[in-house]
């Protein structure tokens, strides 16, 4: 680990790509959690069935 420790070290402004990543990932959560809690209740249900809905496929079809 001192290997890539000794490298980040000689780069400078090393230390706001965390900050930023940190950012990202809070940025990103958020936006998550808003879109959930503003969903609507039908889109809700009709997202939550998504997996259940059985489509045709082209061999079910020939039969």
């Amino acid at each position: 680990m001192k290997f890539a420790k000794h490298y980040l070290e000689s780069i400078d402004g090393v230390e706001i790509y965390p900050i930023i990543s940190l950012v990202i990932f809070f940025s990103f959560f958020v936006l998550l959690l808003y879109r959930v809690f503003t969903l609507k209740k039908s889109e809700s249900k009709e997202l939550s069935e998504l997996p259940l809905e059985v489509e045709p496929t082209k061999k079910d079809e020939l039969l």
